[in-house]
């Protein structure tokens, strides 16, 4: 399995044009295949989550929606960021135009920040509803939910479109290419350090915090929950499931673990570097990473739930297309 490669011009007609190298042999093939692969399990699975979500009437609460937000996130990266990877990986030329080359990382950057702080405004919500749940539902409502990405969204847009500014890549006339059919972005040292703290270290620690918080919580509720059941039982021993402790603490635990897993390989290899181009192997690998986050993520947050694999099913066998689907009852036991 070689990892052969095939060198010629980019624009063969265009004195000006690149060198065009292009990846060839079974190493290579596998490895797009692979990738194409995960491209589209991504669209797939985070298309259930929106047509489940936005279709179902039952399942439109306010943690659902953070969970859509995080879903068109995903959507975007498995739709035109993995693509577009897979393109550059496969042949170093750059088909797209210099409008393309000045719009698609903006929306690779957009789509990915979006997705780090849907994340967050999850564990917000799960941290609300454990440690308050009396006045959960008067505290978050759906208004304040949908403002609040409204919100997170354009806040997202705005810092990249500020990032990508001072990197020198917003504009047409701000991208320089060396020769015809390159497309490449250069992150400054100076800017490299801001994400790290405002795209990392920030969303990194309130996510570890309050996720820790809801598990104690949710332990101390459920060894609360058993010694009352214990005195009222008379004596008698009664063995108390904690099923669901236990699968709440693996689901917290894959969140965490996955998301510190795919963002910390980025981040340290960013600080390498006074300069950390696009085009390097780094780059391509942990970016890849981060892109692969957003293909667990429905699985995460919405596979876990009984909800998603009734509606997946209702989709799958295309009866949303009756007419009083939208009503159905997707917290049956037996559906």
């Amino acid at each position: 399995m070689g990892l052969e490669t095939e060198m010629s011009y980019c624009f063969p007609d265009n004195n000006f044009s690149c060198r065009k190298e292009v990846r060839t042999g079974l190493g290579n093939i596998f490895l797009f295949t692979v990738l194409s692969f995960i491209s589209v399990c991504t669209v797939f699975l985070n298309l259930l989550v929106i047509i489940s979500i936005s279709h179902f009437k039952q399942l439109h609460t306010p943690t659902n929606l953070l969970i859509l937000s995080l879903a068109v996130a995903d959507l975007l990266v498995g739709l035109i960021v993995m693509p577009v990877n897979i393109m550059q990986l496969r042949d170093s030329c750059w088909y797209l135009g210099k409008m393309a080359c000045a719009v698609i990382p903006l929306i690779i950057a957009v789509s990915t920040s979006a997705s780090l702080c849907s994340m967050t405004c999850i564990a917000v919500d799960r941290y609300i509803a454990v440690n308050d749940p009396l006045l959960y539902s008067t505290k978050i409502t759906v208004c304040k939910t949908s403002l609040v990405i409204i919100l997170g969204w354009s806040v997202c847009f705005f810092y990249v479109m500020t990032v990508l500014y001072f990197n020198d890549h917003l504009l047409q006339s701000q991208i320089s290419m060396s020769c015809y059919g390159e497309c490449f972005t250069v992150t400054k040292y100076s800017w490299v350090i801001v994400d790290l703290v405002i795209s990392f270290l920030c969303p990194c620690s309130i996510i570890l915090i309050l996720y820790t918080v809801i598990f104690v919580v949710a332990r101390r509720q459920a060894i609360a929950v058993k010694s009352m059941l214990n005195v009222h039982s008379q004596g008698h021993t009664i063995k108390v499931s904690i099923t669901s402790e236990t699968k709440a603490a693996k689901t917290l635990g894959i969140v965490v673990c996955f998301y510190l897993g795919c963002w910390i390989p980025f981040f340290l290899s960013s600080l390498s570097s006074e300069t950390l181009s696009s085009v390097t192997l780094l780059w391509t690998v942990f970016g890849w990473l981060l892109s692969i986050n957003s293909t667990v993520n429905p699985i995460i947050y919405a596979i876990f739930y009984p909800w998603f694999r009734a509606s997946s099913k209702c989709i799958v066998t295309c009866r949303i297309f009756v007419s009083s689907s939208s009503g159905l009852n997707l917290f049956r036991k037996h559906f």
